[in-house]
């Protein structure tokens, strides 16, 4: 088989899946991401026999939630992608947990300082809606992905790199939790190694993400792509850096 027949059977693949969920189970062993030292289950894990009222900020489809069984009396998600609110709500429901659909993160439907405990998991926040849902301390925990995560995709498939969310990092977070009023107690940074063994993966994570090359489209950056993949075929892949950031913060008790 020649690349180029290689190279169309990998993105033919790619462009057809769909995900369900946050199941990254396709991407299995062809992209690695090295863990932060930290431990986000534990972190959360450690804060769950204090909270009465808990809420997953980005279920997904529920998958981390799931985990943490058994949960606080009170749990709630809420998730802004459209098809996987079925897919938290048929995986969260039998645990008791109420799915919300949210299309705005600036504006939750969600009670006035009613939670005890808010996690997050990738996924963007409004610092001044987090304010607002904690109680009088009440807690946030959320481990996000920095701006220039894996940014040698994007230098490796765009002329001029451009990142939607470049400056975002752990002094930013922290920043806009504390000009929201909150009080940060932690914030942790890392950089680890992550690595793409075929072209497939790269196509498909970009799918699966879209704010790391905004716009990407298979077709325009076919050529680009072909490049990449028979630079991976010689090298063995693309090696990439996975980067992290970690911020604990809490509404004052007054």
């Amino acid at each position: 088989m020649t690349t180029d027949l290689e190279f169309e059977r990998l993105i033919a693949v790619a462009e057809a899946y769909t995900m369900k969920g946050w199941d990254w189970s396709a991407l299995e062993g062809r992209y690695v991401e090295t863990e932060p030292p930290w431990d986000y289950r534990a972190e959360v894990t450690a804060l769950l026999p204090t909270a009465c009222t808990l809420l997953d900020m980005g279920t997904g489809g529920g998958e981390f939630l799931s985990s943490l069984a058994p949960l606080p009396p009170e749990c709630w998600a809420t998730e802004a992608y459209p098809p996987n609110v079925p897919v938290a709500a048929a995986r969260l429901g039998p645990l008791d947990v109420r799915v919300v659909a949210v299309d705005d993160e600036a504006r939750l439907p969600l009670p006035d300082a009613h939670f005890d405990l808010v996690i997050n998991r990738h996924e963007s926040f409004d610092p001044h809606e987090l304010r607002r849902i904690l109680r009088p301390g009440g807690r946030f925990v959320t481990q996000q992905v920095r701006g220039k995560d894996n940014v040698e995709l994007n230098r490796a498939l765009q002329e001029t790199v451009t990142l939607s969310y470049g400056a975002w990092d752990a002094a930013a977070a922290a920043g806009q939790l504390r000009d929201a009023g909150l009080e940060v107690l932690d914030e942790r940074e890392a950089f680890s190694p992550g690595h793409f063994s075929d072209i497939g993966a790269v196509v498909m994570y970009l799918r699966i993400t879209p704010w790391q090359i905004d716009g990407f489209d298979i077709r325009a950056y076919r050529e680009r792509l072909l490049a990449l993949h028979r630079r991976m075929q010689a090298e063995g892949g693309l090696a990439t850096s996975i980067q992290r950031c970690f911020v604990a913060a809490r509404r004052p008790a007054s």
